[in-house]
Order: structure tokens, then sequence, then C-alpha cells
């Protein structure tokens, strides 16, 4: 493929880097070169820094309404029933309809960000959210409460693809990892947030809260540029030099990476616009069938259902307080997500993964085999613990690496002519296998509950087999170099 004789483009290889070593009494100002060094183990300037980490902040805070959204049906449930006289069908359309939303929003999502750009997709579901939750707010029915609920769907919809592509197409490529995986380490806090939240004031209330980060989001956006290679991709020119200055510091010379990103978007530039349909060509299939069995094994290795539904799970199982059990799982996501984060790029994209999905096995296996033991009425006394150490156990694994690295691998493995349409599809897989597992849980239940547990341990030995065959490892590598990894003959992660 001819763009992968190109240099790192979406992720800034090269990046400029302030030589600490300077003395600080030297007058002269030092311009800094990105052929000055290419060591990754360099620090770039404190100017650039900030300014990549203030974008990231505000970019985040669509992560955490997207948290504060999933989070809101789980604390409320009785009071809104109360409140508006809701049948328990009513409220479960109530609750699911934040899925279709969020559908739609991932069919949309790729060609809205190629349009208006990343901070104009962001400003858009930004005012889709507060639309939606003041919806909700002023409710007297299921109808104006259903629409709300809609409404905060396709916004986050739209900030689950557009947010961690915006970081990735600004971060400097060492710091590419953990800052994209803020994504999802927000998208935890936001939810654990709305659920403690939820216990202490009304579902009125919590619905204004809602409102604090999209008005954050919103107002930051014009604090911050846009994606560079955005704006280079439209023809923007000043203003693609202007973003790129501000992001790599103002004493840092970006004259090789903006050559190298005009040279690159001139390439994609002369081939074919992207259809869906042409995610399917050979030259992309590999990294189509990347994204999506990602997505898919995220999903259906059971995390929505078991999240849904932890209070009947443990409360299944014996425990004397699903309450007790349900918020240890909040707890937990937040402090282990964060490690996943600090090591994202250290130990690899790869190996966390691995280590993730064999975690996730051991939870749901030991969780099925609690069941098991219940019903075939052995060890009872031990059943409860099995449970909820197993599903803890569950729930640590996932956040530390299934759940953020895929978001991260699907920002990377995609070129920038088809990222558009490629991410709308991976997203919506994902809420696809979302909403097909929170909605099949229960009956799967119902089935058996050891049963249910061991199938998706199944699906987290299926994951550790995906990677080890088909994902590259992407850590410290240009989009050029990943590319040149996944359409290759050899296996992906030599390089």
């Amino acid at each position: 493929m001819a763009i992968e004789q190109h240099k790192d483009v979406e992720n800034g290889d090269n990046q400029g880097l302030e030589d600490l070593q300077e003395p600080l009494v030297k007058l002269e100002k030092k311009v800094i070169s990105y052929e000055d060094s290419e060591s990754d183990e360099s620090v770039e300037s404190s100017s650039s820094i900030a300014t990549v980490l203030l974008s990231t902040f505000v970019a985040v805070c669509g992560s955490f309404e997207f948290g504060s959204c999933a989070g809101y049906s789980a604390p409320t449930q009785s009071a809104i029933r109360e409140d508006l006289s809701l049948s328990l069908a009513e409220y479960s359309l109530f609750s699911s309809i934040l899925t279709v939303g969020a559908m739609l929003g991932a069919i949309t999502s790729g060609r809205i960000a190629d349009f208006i750009g990343r901070k104009g997709a962001m400003r858009m579901s930004a005012i889709f959210c507060i639309a939606g939750w003041l919806a909700v707010y002023f409710s007297n029915g299921a109808s104006l409460l259903d629409l709300g609920r809609f409404f905060t769907g396709y916004g986050i919809g739209v900030f689950s693809y557009v947010v961690p592509i915006f970081i990735a197409e600004i971060a400097p490529k060492h710091l590419r990892g953990g800052l994209t995986t803020l994504n999802q380490l927000m998208i935890v806090i936001g939810a654990s947030v709305a659920f403690l939240m939820g216990t202490v004031v009304t579902w009125r209330t919590l619905a204004l809260t809602g409102l604090v980060p999209c008005i954050v989001l919103f107002a930051g956006l014009f604090l911050i540029p846009e994606s560079p290679r955005w704006l280079a991709k439209v023809g923007r020119k000043k203003e693609f030099q202007l973003a790129l200055q501000t992001l790599r510091g103002k004493d840092t010379d970006v004259s090789r990476e903006a050559a190298e990103i005009q040279v690159y978007i001139e390439t994609l530039q002369s081939l074919p616009k992207a259809r869906m349909t042409d995610l399917f060509q050979s030259k992309y299939i590999r990294s189509v069938v990347i994204g999506v069995g990602l997505m898919v094994f995220q999903q259906f290795g059971g995390v929505n259902g078991i999240g849904f539904y932890v209070s009947e799970t443990f409360a299944s199982a014996g425990l004397s307080s699903g309450k007790i059990g349900t918020i240890a799982y909040a707890c937990v996501q937040v402090p282990v997500s964060l490690l996943g984060a600090v090591l994202m790029d250290k130990s690899g994209r790869r190996p966390l993964i691995m280590v993730s999905a064999t975690g996730t096995f051991l939870g749901c296996f030991l969780a099925g085999s609690s069941f098991f033991l219940k019903a075939q009425n052995m060890f009872l006394e031990f059943v409860p613990l099995m449970a909820v150490t197993g599903v803890l156990i569950y729930i640590a694994s996932f956040s530390i690496g299934l759940g953020a690295v895929p978001w991260v691998i699907m920002s990377e493995i995609f070129p920038i002519d088809i990222k558009g349409a490629a991410g709308s599809l991976v997203v919506l897989v994902n809420w696809l296998g979302a909403w097909a597992v929170s909605y099949t849980f229960n009956f799967l239940m119902d089935w058996s509950n050891s049963g249910t547990f061991f199938i998706y341990s199944g699906f987290s030995v299926l994951t550790i087999l995906f990677v080890a065959k088909l994902v590259p490892e992407t850590k410290g590598k240009t989009l050029e170099e990943i590319q040149a990894c996944i359409n290759s003959d050899s296996r992906g992660y030599q390089l």
C-alpha cells in the first residue's frame, strides 16, 4: 500500500523534545527540531505537555459523560417507576433505549467526525446529551423520559468513537496509549460516581449532574486546538500549522512533521474516497477483522450482563446483601483501570490484553463453579464467597486491559482514509454486542447460572487465542509501522 512508505502522521512520530540538560543560565533560545532527537525517552517541552494534557482532559469529559449515562438507570429504577408510575416493561424500554441511541450514534460517528472535525463532533454530542438530560429532568411520563434517554444515548455513541480518536491524533506516540486509556478510566469513574450519587440524591437531581461534564467539555473546546491531522486532511493549512505548533510547543521546529503530514495527506487524497464496502478490500480486511474481533470478544465475555445485574447475581449466589457486593464491584474498577493506564505503555498492548483475558477466564470459571456447587448442594458455605471473589476478579481483570486496550488498538490500526467508516463499524459492533449480552443475560441465567459463566469463560479463552494469532503489538510504533505489521505476511508482532 502506497501510504505505508510515509512516516507517522496521525500519532506524531519523532516528537519535538526539550533537552532538559541545557544549563539554566544559557541565554540563547534553544529551538527544538524533530530531527534533533528521535528518542522515546526524551522529555517534551512543558508547554507542549500542558497543551496535550489540557486537550485530553477536555476530551475525556465526554468519556465521563458516557459513564454518567450508563450508570444512571441502576440507582434510579425504583424511584422513577414510583414517581412516574412506570411498569417494568416501560422502565426496561427506558434503560435499553440508551443502547439504541448509541448504536445510531456509532453508525454516524465516523462520518460526522470527518465532516465537521473532531471538536465539532464532540460539541454536537454535548448538545445532544444536554438536551437529553433536560428532557429526563422535566419528564412527567414515559415518552419524554425515553426521548431524553435516546438523545443521551446518541451523544455517547458519538463520544465513544471520537474521544479516543482525537486523543490518539494529538498525543505523542510514547504517551498515546496511556492517554487514550483515560477514555475507559473516565467512563468507569463516571459510572461509579453516578451510582454512588444516585443513592443520596433524587433521580431528577442526578439527571442535572449529568449536565456538568457536558458544560465543561463544551466550554473547554474553545481553549484547545483541533486535531492537526484532520485540519491537514480538509486543507486548512494555516490552522493546521497553528494547531501543530500549539501541541508541540512554541519553541519546537515542526517543519519536518508538518511536511510529513502534508505528503501523507496528499497521498491519501489521491486514493478513492472510502465507503463501507471498501473496508472489505484485501488491504484493509485484516485491520477490520482485528478491530471487529476485539470488540466482539470484549462484549461477549459478558461484561455488560454481569455489570448490569451484579446485585441479582450476588443474591442468586446466596450473599445476604447484594448491595455490598455491588459497591465493591464499583470501587474495584477505578483503581484497577488507573493501573491499566499506567501499564499501557510499559507492558504493551498484547501482553496486557492477554493477561486481562486470562483473569476474566479465571473469574468467570470461579463464579460458574460456585453456582455449580450450589446446584449440587456441595460446600454451600463457600458458594457466596466464591461468587463474589470470581466476579471481583473478573471486573478487576477486565478493567486492567479488556476495557481499554481494544479502544486504543482501534484508534491505531486504521489508516486515516478509512478511519471514519471503519470506526463507525467497530463502534456499532461494540454497541450491538453490549445490547445482545445485556438483553440475553437474564435468559441465560434462567437456563443455567453456572452455564452462563462457563460460556463467558470460553469467550475469554477465545480472546487469548485471537490476540495471540492476529493482533499486532502497537506500543511505540508509528501508524505506518503498524500498517506494515498488519499487512505483512509475517506475524504482526514480529517487527
